[in-house]
């Protein structure tokens, strides 16, 4: 790779900047305010060079295939021009026969710059096709059919990498040429019929053989192939299946599907399941529910972003290790937003192996984007085509759903809001083909035409319209309101909400210098991609804590605010099952160190929400909601597992002197499918320095746990100091108080996981606490952290 005055080796995949880094060309892109230093990066024209020897040239068609080119780029072999590539998602496949010689190649990849190509593009347009400026440091991405936060976003940094995002082949072919399988499942009176189309490129007419083999059955048929892009169909039907459950549900079984057409072969992991989005109308509005195998399942996750920037630190190992620690907070759905990527393979398989269900975006996201140009919409047609067959095995998509907020982009800018009947006209444009691609496809998952949206043709209000649909639910952060106004909505699901919080202090100095730390320093404010995000963590902290006195205490606490904010709003929507069917909040990773919603801060850390997240997100979950009309404080018991649970729930009131006194107890049987008031406790019944405890256990003690509720924020309350006794011996932690401790937080300046953290220690009850899952970190001293 080369751009005249840099040579370095690409790997494939790899990307340039990565190149550069390994080479020691460049310095690490994340560190202090680096960034716009290495600019010139995506500014330049680079060459890949690969050459290579071909011992025989057999007659037939020879094929070179990318699986992804980023972004704009041609393709030469042997000086021979075999095409230009211009959309990251697709793989392109170029003829390359007659260029192709027996004994020496020399295949060459020419990367135009992105960001220069991006200009080029927006300034031959007919008409303006605005973009958020705000958001993208680097202008006119939405031209490009790259990740739209390659440009920056109100997390990311603005690198827009450049490379090769997948393998490249070189495929021999006579009759035919395998392209696309798509898998489809129909679930009928206890079996499941696979029906599996082969699409491939015809060359010449005649006879191809293809097979199917699945659960120990195969299938063989002799499909006629004509010249052009042409399908043949198997079909074979398993009885008595064993299917594929969401996490939490049952069991991810697994089936290898064997496929062969002529003498190429491929093999998938499939897994048997129906999906279903419910959108009946009921009383309210319109459900949005998602059915898995007949069973109604609340989702409870996060959205996905990028893992990484840097695409080649984006490693099986690094993505592996964060969709761990979402089931680990007992997630069975992550949203892959429309302004990151479509994965690769292996990422998907990882969500099916954990029974993480996959809510995918089309790439779209909070741009206005040129559907008037024919040749744009028609790569997008063509990744449409290319990207609903290649994840149709795929047990773990759920939905496809057409972009992320691009009909709320219509009300953001100037040109738009003026002329709406034109931006509209274009927009429907793209989302209809779209929907086509859907149609055509048949995948056998539904399909949604934007998030949020209140339904199929509604171009109104989903930020706001809590009756039907998907909501986003921003007012919180973007309004700076207070975390109880969370409770003024009932969403029929909530695909994104989020509130922000720094780094752990062992991230920020990973990025800094001792002089940057500071909320208010030139780096912080680099390493913060929201306008006004770090005074709005800062201001809206104070209203509910204390206000600290050092920087380490203010970074931990802006991670409590966090967790308090997650809590508040997904407890209450939890209470209020079957209305709302689910939450995912924004957003599961980072990019790069960053102060952002993240709940996994980068290198995977868990932040405090992520620990409050496996205890919101618990099957079983007992919570305190107030009653604005009433002011009782009313415990609501959710269950969503399988079966009905029988709890037993015992509360008491905590005072920060240290006194304890029972509240009550109660057994109750809570069923699947709605919220069950477990009882009411009249808000008089707790003194000013009184807040609620209580904790709850099924009858096998297979579900437990233990929450509270604070009538007053917590800075209301005089906690003294809780005098914590600790006993330390390496992997486990035991601690005991005196006095009751809130948010108690083991700053054990390591990255591992552990079993609980950021919970409420009670007076004289021992709490012991231990490593769960080592991931590398450093042991230092334990330091402790609480309110």
């Amino acid at each position: 790779m080369s751009n005249g005055a840099h040579h370095v080796p690409l790997p494939v995949p790899g990307d340039v900047h990565s190149a550069l880094l390994d080479a020691g060309l460049i310095g690490d892109p994340y560190w202090r305010d680096s960034e716009t230093s290495l600019d010139w990066v995506h500014e330049s024209e680079w060459t890949a060079t690969l050459d290579f020897d071909l011992a025989t040239k057999q007659a037939g068609r020879w094929t070179l295939s990318f699986d992804g080119i980023d972004c704009v780029a041609e393709v030469w072999l042997n000086d021979v021009r075999l095409g230009q590539a211009a959309n990251r998602f697709l793989r392109h496949d170029f003829e390359a026969g007659e260029a192709l010689t027996t004994g020496a190649n020399c295949l060459k990849v020419i990367f135009r710059s992105n960001s220069k190509e991006a200009k080029r593009l927006a300034a031959a347009s007919p008409y303006p096709v605005p973009y958020i400026a705000w958001n993208n440091r680097l202008p006119h991405y939405n031209f490009l059919r790259k990740p739209q936060c390659d440009a920056g976003w109100d997390w990311n940094i603005a690198l827009s990498p450049l490379g090769l995002c997948g393998p490249v082949t070189l495929k021999h072919s006579t009759v035919a040429r395998l392209d696309d399988v798509m898998v489809r499942q129909q679930h009928l009176y206890g079996s499941v019929t696979l029906e599996v189309d082969l699409h491939y490129t015809g060359f010449e007419a005649g006879m191809v053989e293809t097979e199917l083999v699945c659960d120990q059955q195969t299938v063989h048929h002799a499909a006629q192939v004509w010249p052009g892009e042409g399908s043949a169909r198997l079909t074979l039907t398993i009885d008595n299946p064993q299917l594929w459950w969401p996490a939490g549900h049952g069991q991810q079984h697994l089936y290898d599907l064997k496929l062969r057409f002529g003498t190429e072969l491929r093999t998938l992991r499939i897994g048997l399941r129906q999906v279903e989005l419910v959108t009946d109308a009921d009383e309210t509005g319109n459900r949005f529910a998602f059915k898995v195998n007949g069973r109604e399942i609340f989702m409870r996750g996060a959205n996905w972003i990028p893992a990484d920037a840097l695409p080649a630190r984006a490693t099986p190992e690094a993505v592996r290790d964060l969709l761990t620690s979402a089931v680990e907070a007992n997630m069975n759905m992550i949203r892959v937003w429309g302004g990151g990527q479509y994965e690769p393979d292996w990422f998907y398989d990882m969500c099916s192996e954990l029974g993480l269900m996959v809510w995918q975006d089309f790439m779209f996201a909070c741009n206005l984007y040129p559907a008037h140009d024919h040749d744009w919409l028609n790569s997008v047609r063509l990744e449409a085509q290319q990207q609903i067959r290649r994840l149709s095995s795929q047990p773990c998509i759920a939905l496809w759903c057409g972009d992320n907020e691009v009909i709320g982009a219509l009300n953001w800018f100037e040109e738009s809001k003026t002329n709406r009947d034109h931006y509209l006209a274009v927009y429907a444009r793209l989302n209809m083909a779209l929907e086509d691609a859907i149609a055509e496809a048949q995948p056998d998952v539904g399909f949604w035409p934007s998030s949020p949206s209140v339904g199929r043709l509604n171009f109104g209000d989903g930020w706001h319209d809590d009756t039907s649909g998907d909501m986003h639910f921003w007012d919180v952060w973007h309004s700076s309101k207070d975390f109880e106004h969370y409770r003024s909505v009932q969403p029929r699901f909530c695909s994104e909400f989020g509130f922000q919080s720094f780094p752990s202090n062992r991230v920020i100095a990973s990025f800094t210098e001792e002089e940057d730390r500071n909320v208010s320093s030139r780096v912080m404010d680099v390493h913060q991609r929201n306008p006004g995000g770090n005074s709005r963590i800062v201001e809206t902290l104070a209203r509910y804590f204390r206000f600290p006195e050092k920087f380490e205490d203010m970074t931990w606490l802006s991670q409590v605010s966090q967790a308090l904010a997650m809590k508040t709003a997904i407890e209450f929507w939890r209470s209020a099952k079957p209305r709302c069917m689910g939450t995912l909040y924004w957003q599961l990773n980072d990019t790069w160190p960053v102060a952002s919603w993240a709940s996994l801060e980068y290198g995977g850390g868990w932040k405090l929400t992520h620990y409050l997240a496996r205890k919101f997100y618990a099957p079983v979950l007992v919570t305190a909601q107030p009653d604005d009309e009433t002011g009782d404080i009313v415990l609501w018991a959710i269950n969503d597992t399988p079966e009905t649970v029988h709890l037993h729930v015992t509360a008491c009131r905590v005072s920060v002197t240290g006194a304890m006194a029972e509240a009550g107890v109660w057994a109750r049987p809570c069923p699947t499918d709605g919220a069950v008031e477990i009882a009411r406790i009249p808000s008089n019944n707790l003194r000013e320095d009184e807040f609620l405890a209580f904790s709850w256990q099924d009858a096998d003690g297979s579900h437990s746990g233990e929450n509270d509720y604070l009538p007053l924020r917590p800075k209301d309350y005089r906690f003294a100091d809780p005098n914590i006794h600790i006993e330390d011996d390496g992997d486990s932690i035991s601690l005991t108080a005196e006095r009751p401790a809130l948010f108690v937080t083991l700053d054990h300046g390591g990255s591992d996981v552990w079993s609980d953290n950021g919970f409420t220690l009670l007076p004289g009850i021992p709490k012991v606490v231990h490593r769960s899952r080592a991931r590398g970190g450093v042991h230092g001293d334990v330091k402790i952290r609480h309110l």
